[in-house]
């Protein structure tokens, strides 16, 4: 048996440990685009492997905005800014070579970690992201229940019919997120959310207080759904507060998603458990005073939420300070050190494995987790 002291001291041990463990990990700035008189806005950020990474946004200088890509090939500690021809939208690497970047008028490919891009020709309708299983084939999706596939690398898409079968006006519907677990199961998820009458209404922005006391109405939140590697999907819809935003799924069952919710909402966001062998979900984090913009899950089924802290009650408008929770059971976040610099309004994580995660702000920063 252990005398009482020499638990205390044991138990005293342990709790130090963790904090020690705990502590040493932190958030550090690995590139800042710090300009007088222009800014960075960062859209999206890709780390198909350890060393090689990009992010791509807007150089904004007063009226002018310039396409901007930053790379580095050695993991961070070198980043060079090249310029892009048309405005990102969002970015799918399937290797640490090849890529695809989304653009405001089309998509582009690279076979060099973006250092270089190709356009392809231009896809049936708007594209908000795509994903790819090999350099082949791939899926596309966008707004008025746009989804597509294609089986040549991007060159030529084809619709899903399955895509226009979901109820709602199409006018108003759109699919934002692709998301497979494994190379045969996968997801696609989106909404249709019909407009507001805004006659009477002003601006959030000008009548905050309204704005806060005004709730949002459910609508339809879209899924397509294989079983069998995209050769055939299926669909659902259910009526849902918020807009599902991410939703990342590791090989072993577990999946985190992100729901974002409007104004006069309870809380900015919410992130829930997903059993992707089963279907089943449940609520595990959500809190009034923190708006979570993305989420993550490693291999061995960590979890992360990035996001801010909302600055005054309306929140969405001011850039917060960023903030980082992890739980390796879903239920106890644990809060990483972030560079006190470090503010956004939207986070964007990205990573090759469980040693190697990386956060970029919409304000222009990439900070690397240093465990």
């Amino acid at each position: 048996m252990i005398p009482a002291f020499a638990r205390t001291v044991w138990a005293v041990s342990l709790l130090a440990a963790c904090a020690t463990s705990v502590e040493a990990q932190r958030w550090q700035i690995q590139y800042f685009y710090d300009q007088d008189k222009s800014r960075l806005e960062i859209v999206d950020l890709q780390f198909p492997s350890a060393t090689r990474g990009v992010a791509v946004g807007v150089i904004v200088d007063g009226k002018r905005q310039q396409p901007t890509s930053v790379v580095t090939s050695d993991g961070g500690a070198h980043w060079q800014a090249l310029p892009l021809k048309e405005t990102p939208v969002s970015l799918f690497f399937l290797n640490e070579s090849v890529g695809w970047l989304v653009t405001t008028k089309g998509v582009w490919q690279t076979l060099e970690m973006g250092k270089t891009w190709t356009k392809l020709p231009k896809p049936p309708g708007e594209i908000y992201r795509v994903h790819f299983a090999d350099e082949k084939n791939g899926w596309a999706v966008g707004p008025k229940k746009t989804a597509l596939e294609t089986q040549d690398g991007g060159h030529k898409w084809a619709p899903l019919a399955v895509a226009a079968d979901q109820p709602g006006d199409v006018h108003y519907s759109a699919y934002t997120w692709i998301a497979f677990a494994t190379p045969q199961m996968g997801l696609i998820t989106g909404w249709n959310i019909p407009p507001r009458n805004l006659f009477f209404e002003r601006p959030d922005w000008v009548d905050p207080q309204a704005a806060l006391h005004r709730r949002t109405p459910p609508h339809l939140s879209y899924t397509l759904y294989t079983r069998d590697g995209g050769k055939t999907w299926n669909h659902n819809s259910v009526s849902l507060f918020g807009i599902v935003s991410r939703i990342r799924m590791n090989g072993k069952g577990d999946g985190l998603g992100l729901i974002e919710y409007g104004p006069g909402f309870r809380y900015p966001s919410e992130a829930y458990f997903l059993d992707w062998t089963t279907g089943k979900t449940r609520s595990v984090y959500s809190d009034p005073k923190f708006a979570v913009s993305d989420v993550w899950l490693t291999a061995d089924g960590t979890a992360y939420l990035a996001g801010n802290v909302p600055q005054g009650e309306l929140g969405g408008i001011i850039p917060g300070r960023v903030q980082v929770l992890f739980s390796k059971d879903f239920k106890k976040w644990v809060p990483i050190e972030v560079d006190y610099r470090a503010e956004a309004l939207r986070t964007f994580l990205a990573g090759p494995d469980d040693q190697n995660i990386w956060l970029a702000t919409n304000t222009g920063m990439i900070l690397k987790l240093k465990k």
